[in-house]
């Protein structure tokens, strides 16, 4: 742990709350866009292998849909599951399943709760465009234990999937990260988010 990984969390906090007090979700998707470019292309934190971070030019990212931003509730009528996923740098990351979301055609997904101090959401999703366009053991949603958090209220959560992100094993094999289990899989392809570059990150 460094203070520059202390500089990475707050600078993804303070991204993800600029995006979040933005009044037009596309105008928020443009913050985040210059954000996690910023981010990965430059922070000495990023999780790019050093060769890749040499030749980065922008993280390739799938026009903006309105359609695939969603205010949903989340359904707790769920059977208790947990989840122990050993992690190289972080540990064993325990995962509890807490609910599920609804997205529309794309499908439902279940809701973590990250265990350990403090604690936090996870939504991961492994859609339709695995393995092709998108990382094959699929991306982000929301990471709120990292300051991923695009909001909510009275028990809904906000979930735009044009915010969709790699986690940090997509660009390095050093990293290994909490991929989507079973019931955040879904068989439609969202073309939205982020995207490989061609012949991927390594």
């Amino acid at each position: 742990m460094t203070l520059t990984l202390l500089d990475w969390r707050r600078r993804v906090a303070a991204l993800y709350a600029d995006v979040r007090a933005a009044e037009d979700p596309e105008a928020g998707w443009d913050l985040w866009r210059a954000g996690r470019d910023a981010l990965v292309g430059g922070h000495p934190d990023s999780p790019l292998g050093t060769g890749a971070r040499a030749a980065f030019t922008g993280l390739p990212v799938a026009p903006y849909d309105p359609a695939l931003r969603f205010v949903v509730p989340v359904d707790t009528d769920v059977e208790p599951e947990r989840r122990e996923v050993p992690t190289a740098a972080d540990g064993v990351v325990v995962l509890d399943r807490i609910g599920r979301v609804t997205l529309g055609d794309v499908g439902r997904l279940d809701v973590w709760w990250v265990g350990g101090y403090g604690g936090g959401l996870f939504l991961p999703l492994r859609d339709g465009s695995a393995g092709t366009t998108t990382y094959g053991g699929g991306r982000y949603l929301l990471d709120t234990v990292k300051g991923a958090d695009l909001g909510g209220h009275d028990g809904r959560l906000v979930v735009d999937l044009n915010l969709a992100y790699h986690p940090s094993c997509t660009y390095d094999p050093r990293w290994t990260c909490p991929l989507a289990p079973a019931g955040n899989r879904v068989g439609t392809v969202v073309a939205a988010g982020e995207q490989l570059p061609p012949g991927g990150w390594y």
